[in-house]
Order: C-alpha cells, then sequence, then structure tokens
C-alpha cells in the first residue's frame, strides 16, 4: 500500500500520478481564488460561510495530502525540511492558527506557490532549458549589474541632491531623501506625480532625468539579453572545436570526440 501510494504521488510518468498532480493543481488554483475573493466586502457578506466551508475543505485535503507524503516517503524528516515540504507545510498552518488568531487566515494566500510544482508534474523541458539559461546568464551579467547599480545610485543621489537644492521644500521637497525618491521615481518612468517641480530650473533636470530614464531600462536588458545569447551559444558548441552540439543527451563531441562540459549540458537538459 505504502508504494502504490508512493507511486501516485511522487511518480509524475505514470498515469495515476500525472492525473493526481494535476488535480492538485486545480485545487491549489481554486483555493488561491476562494483566498482572494475572501477579501471583497461583498462577496464576504453574502457568501461568507460558504468562504468558511471552502476553506476548510482545501485545508483537510490538503493536509491528508501532506500527510500522506510524510507516510510514503522514505524520510519524512528530509522531504518536510525540503522546499517542497515546507511550502506543503506553511499552506496549511494559517487555518490551523486562525483558530487561537482570526484573521491568520489571510496567509493561505501561500499556497500560491504550490503551483511551481507544474513545472515538475508537466515535464516542461522547454520552460525548465530556459529558466537554466535565465539563471545562467544572471550569475554571469552580475558584475556589470552591480556596478550599473552603482552608477544609478550615485545619479539619483547627485540629482536628487540638485532637486532639493533648486526646488526647496516650497514644493514638496522637503528632505534630501525625498528628493531622491522624486528621482528614482521619475528616472523609472512610473511618476505617481506627488511631487512634482514647480520653478522653470527643476522643470528642465526634470525633462534630463526623464531622458535618461528611457536608457536605464534598456541597459540592464541589454547586459543579460547579451548573456543569455551567450550562454546559449557555449551550451551548443564544444569547447575544443567549437562543432555545434546538435543531440542535447550526447556526452562527446561527433567531430573530435571531446567530452562536453558536464556543468553546461546540465543547464539545458
Amino acid at each position: 500500500m505504502k508504494e502504490k501510494i508512493y507511486s501516485i504521488i511522487f511518480e509524475h510518468d505514470t498515469k495515476a500520478g500525472k492525473a493526481f498532480d494535476i488535480w492538485l493543481i486545480i485545487f491549489v488554483f481554486l483555493s488561491v481564488l476562494a483566498v482572494m475573493f475572501e477579501t471583497v466586502d461583498s462577496l464576504n457578506d453574502h457568501y461568507s460561510s460558504i468562504f468558511i466551508a471552502l476553506e476548510w475543505f482545501f485545508t483537510i485535503v490538503f493536509s491528508i495530502e501532506l500527510i500522506l507524503r510524510l507516510y510514503c516517503s522514505q524520510k519524512p524528516i528530509k522531504y518536510l525540511l525540503s522546499v517542497y515540504g515546507l511550502v506543503d507545510l506553511i499552506s496549511i498552518l494559517p487555518a490551523y492558527v486562525s483558530i487561537f488568531i482570526p484573521g491568520s487566515q489571510g496567509f493561505l494566500i501561500i499556497r500560491a506557490l504550490r503551483m511551481l510544482r507544474i513545472f515538475r508534474i508537466l515535464k516542461l523541458n522547454n520552460y525548465t532549458k530556459a529558466g537554466a539559461q535565465l539563471t545562467d546568464a544572471l550569475s554571469n551579467s552580475k558584475p556589470k549589474i552591480i556596478v550599473f547599480l552603482m552608477f544609478i545610485i550615485t545619479l539619483v543621489l547627485i540629482l536628487g541632491s540638485m532637486m532639493y537644492l533648486i526646488e526647496g521644500r516650497e514644493s514638496g521637497f522637503t528632505s534630501i531623501p525625498k528628493a531622491v525618491y522624486w528621482a528614482i521615481v521619475t528616472m523609472t518612468t512610473v511618476g505617481y506625480g506627488d511631487i512634482t517641480p514647480q520653478t522653470p530650473l527643476g522643470q528642465i533636470l526634470s525633462s534630463f532625468l526623464m531622458i535618461i530614464g528611457y536608457g536605464v531600462i534598456a541597459v540592464p536588458t541589454g547586459i543579460i539579453s547579451a548573456e543569455m545569447v551567450k550562454s546559449s551559444e557555449n551550451a551548443k558548441k564544444c569547447a575544443s572545436c567549437y562543432y555545434p552540439n546538435i543531440d542535447d543527451e550526447a556526452i562527446y563531441c561527433g567531430k573530435c570526440g571531446n567530452e562536453f562540459d558536464l556543468k553546461i549540458t546540465a543547464t539545458t537538459s
């Protein structure tokens, strides 16, 4: 019985296992919707009893699921302390805690994290490869991004201080941190409008900062994109003869026989 339950819950290649996981994803999605709609006052006033019933229904279902996972797991404590185990546990705790601390059931939205199982369940290899390449690109572009962020921080500090001196407290720039906040909002083209320059010089500086903002958005995108292209090219070529690797499962180069870099092939498989 334990082996049968294990094959259904943990093995996603079987028909029963895949059906179990798909229904689990549906339940997670519905439970998240129920938590979201419960916060709408007009709906909660009319259907509060239904929301409470749904909340406990999903909590009991997920509790049974967690108990079964721990029951059939060879190392229950290790699973419980894993990422998925902690998410499973945290997703049901708010309902039980709400018995003693009213209002804590709002944290049930954490159940949305369980949707991450869909990547493992449906075997979305294309998304897994893309995610690995993105992670590799972010890691490789880290030094450039850090230098770029230091430049941006310096720029907003200088321009924010200048705007504080130009506009002053009369225009809402009551302090340098407030002016720096305005510079960040303006540079990112968010534009809340809670603080606006009133003097001609301040408006000129504001226009200059807006123009810089368009370039600021493009720079990190270009850095990461370049690293993604480089990562993709490295993953497809032999490190010795640069012969393209057509077969993702190949261990040796089809031209020179050189062994492919395991770290590169691991990120794309």
